[in-house]
């Protein structure tokens, strides 16, 4: 095999795994932000409970208003109710005050059912602090563990990385620019196998002139189609 050919796929396979590390540390931090993103609803929860609580809050003291003017509007009429000097105007004054009761009336069952609401929310709200409680020690753990194969990812990062370099130190400067132009656009996929006579890249059929210039490998052979750089890869019995 082509000394630089070799030179390319050796350093093909250690830009591979570093394009890995990526998905290896979302994979990794998937846990954790499993859990906090479950502790970050409940909080979310709570925070739209209490909003809503303070927003019943807010309706009980319009009712409780409401009540203050009713008692005093029922006072008035009492006070009137003395004065009044003709049955047309205690019948003016009865309607107005039966009217008063039943506002007064329907003001204390709106209290009432917007307390049962708040209780209820509030029962809500201590049922989320409960379930956040719980999860701090999945979330202890969870970090642990993550911190662990977070530095171990790291050693083999750095590992890889310092191989890389010591690869590429002895490479050409021609050839590296041309392998990194190929990697700009195909990204882990710059230098590919040839299987059943096609591009692994593109997967494309080759001519047979190229598959065999492949097969030799004395020399560098670019994909036709694509552009990838192409070595032979030898299935069983082939």
């Amino acid at each position: 095999m082509n000394k630089h050919l070799k030179q390319l796929i050796d350093l093909s396979t250690l830009d591979k795994e570093i394009d890995s590390f990526a998905d290896e540390e979302a994979r990794i931090n998937q846990r954790l932000n499993t859990v906090l993103e479950e502790q970050n609803g409940y909080r979310d929860e709570i925070e739209t409970l209490a909003t809503e609580i303070e927003e019943l809050g807010n309706a009980k003291s319009k009712n409780n208003t409401l009540l203050g003017e009713l008692t005093d509007k029922i006072k008035e009429i009492e006070k009137k109710s003395a004065l009044i000097k003709s049955e047309k105007e205690l019948k003016a004054l009865q309607l107005e005050e039966e009217i008063a009761k039943e506002q007064i009336s329907h003001a204390n069952d709106e209290i009432a059912r917007l307390d049962k609401i708040a209780k209820e929310k509030e029962a809500d709200i201590a049922t989320n602090e409960e379930k956040i409680e719980k999860l701090a020690e999945s979330i202890a753990e969870a970090e642990k563990e993550t911190e662990s194969e977070m530095a171990e990812l790291e050693k083999r990062k750095q590992e890889t990385f310092a191989q890389k370099d010591e690869q590429i130190k002895d490479f050409p400067q021609k050839l590296l620019s041309f392998y990194q132009k190929i990697r700009r656009w195909a990204g882990s996929e710059s230098v590919v196998p040839v299987r059943k006579q096609a591009c692994f890249g593109c997967h494309m059929r080759l001519n047979n002139k190229i598959y065999a210039e492949v097969l030799k490998s004395e020399e560098i052979v670019n994909c036709p189609h694509c552009g990838r750089i192409l070595y032979a890869e030898f299935e069983d019995g082939e």
